[in-house]
């Protein structure tokens, strides 16, 4: 086959800290891809949040990085077929749809701005988990649901355009296809970490819908993850569809090749995420895990389930480690300094930035280092903060075999820190399974 003859599908990666765009052959494999790193915007201590227009523009950046080494290759970007795309999830973005624009900044998953009005609302509620038999989650600073109430309330753009009738809510997802087609849809994937959307019927969730104050208008329509959602209007690839969308850790989920039932993968990314596929039932978690959708594959596949555990803190404490402490130079030197000590010398490093997620739900929580003493040094401090993701990841994976019944033998992984063999080691020594 010549060159000319050849096509190929693209990706857009929209993640927490980047946006990469790949350009894959038939076979799978990367032909050509360019990423775009970014800083989120922290306003106050637990604000963490972007202009939507800037993250679109980082997709931009990165579709045209790709295709011009895509060129340089020798194809062209008229033989990418088709793209799809995972984002970040729970990210919430507002905008107006007569101009297109965003009302405010979006708030970030792992904000937690949020906290007093999760207190306020699970009082009304009578408890945190007034509604998981409906989405599947507890109300917490995590979810969708909550940043669109706390937009309602105190962001006069937002108010302003209820009034109007042209106010719309969307994960990144929703947001990326809206701007790229005109299509106003998000799938099954990011609907399920919204807490608007009932998991057995894939429809918006009355109940939860006027709990939370949010209006079935202000939504986007719900899609299977694999469908023709709209045509590319502008730029390197006009014209061409998008036919793809899942969340980034069902996502991930999905690259693993976990189809069957018992199947389980972690992805070590800003957060930590592990997912374990339950089949076509929900499994609801009696331990402090999320359910949530795996995947639905079609407009007419049977929808696969899935439990899950997040931990809010796991690659950007390396981050921190090195851009605010000035503890490592780049994030590839934690591995070798924390395997320069033996063990982690009594300290222990908590990274509950953001609280502490799965299984504990503690939003007051708070980041501690503790068991310093002079015989500590950097590469102590190096090994507890893996030692933490860890750790941390056990407690899921704990709470995975109360709720499902089953002993998970093999744990499939990716996500940055799975470049150390040294944190993999220890994920596997603390979790006494294959890695």
């Amino acid at each position: 086959m010549s060159k000319s003859d050849q096509v190929f599908v693209g990706a857009i990666d929209q993640g927490t800290s980047s946006t990469r765009f790949l350009i894959f052959d038939i076979k799978g494999q990367i032909v050509a891809s360019h990423q775009c790193e970014y800083q989120n915007f922290y306003a106050k201590a637990g604000w963490v949040e972007k202009d939507p227009s800037e993250i679109l523009e980082s997709v931009e950046t990165a579709v045209v990085g790709a295709c011009r080494r895509f060129n340089s290759l020798g194809f062209d970007a008229s033989q990418i077929k088709t793209v799809g795309i995972t984002n970040q999830r729970e990210t919430t973005v507002a905008f107006d749809i007569e101009t297109g624009e965003p009302l405010t900044n979006a708030i970030i998953w792992n904000d937690v701005r949020t906290k007093e009005l999760v207190r306020k609302l699970i009082d009304e509620a009578g408890s945190a988990s007034r509604f998981a038999s409906i989405n599947g989650l507890p109300i917490t600073t995590y979810f969708s649901a909550v940043k669109m109430r706390w937009m309602l309330e105190n962001v006069p753009e937002v108010k302003a355009a209820r009034e109007r009738g042209t106010l719309r809510f969307g994960t990144i997802d929703t947001w990326l296809i809206y701007k790229l087609t005109g299509a106003y849809v998000t799938d099954v994937t990011n609907a399920s970490r919204t807490m608007l959307m009932d998991l057995k019927t894939f429809k918006w969730s009355q109940e939860c819908l006027e709990f939370f104050g949010v209006q079935e208008s202000e939504l986007p329509e719900i899609r299977s993850s694999a469908e023709v959602y709209g045509t590319i209007k502008e730029g390197r690839l006009e014209g061409v569809s998008i036919a793809g969308c899942l969340g980034d850790q069902q996502a991930a989920m999905v690259g693993q090749s976990c189809f069957e039932a018992g199947e389980a993968k972690n992805t070590y990314g800003t957060g930590c995420f592990m997912l374990f596929n339950t089949g076509d039932q929900p499994i609801f978690s009696k331990n402090g895990l999320l359910t949530t959708v795996g995947y639905q594959l079609g407009p007419n596949a049977v929808p696969k389930y899935a439990l899950e555990g997040s931990i809010a803190v796991a690659g950007s404490a390396i981050q921190w480690l090195r851009d605010m402490i000035g503890l490592v130079s780049s994030a590839s030197e934690m591995g070798s300094l924390s395997d320069s000590v033996e063990d982690n010398g009594g300290v222990y490093f908590v990274t509950a930035f953001s609280g502490l997620f799965a299984p504990y739900w503690r939003d007051d929580a708070r980041g501690c280092i503790v068991g310093l003493t002079q015989f500590a040094t950097r590469g102590h401090i190096a090994r507890a903060t893996l030692e933490s993701v860890c750790y941390q990841t056990r407690a899921i994976l704990d709470a995975m075999r109360k709720d499902s019944g089953c002993d998970l033998r093999r744990l499939r992984v990716d996500g940055g820190m799975t470049n150390s063999d040294q944190a993999m080691q220890i994920q596997a020594d603390i979790l006494d399974i294959e890695v």
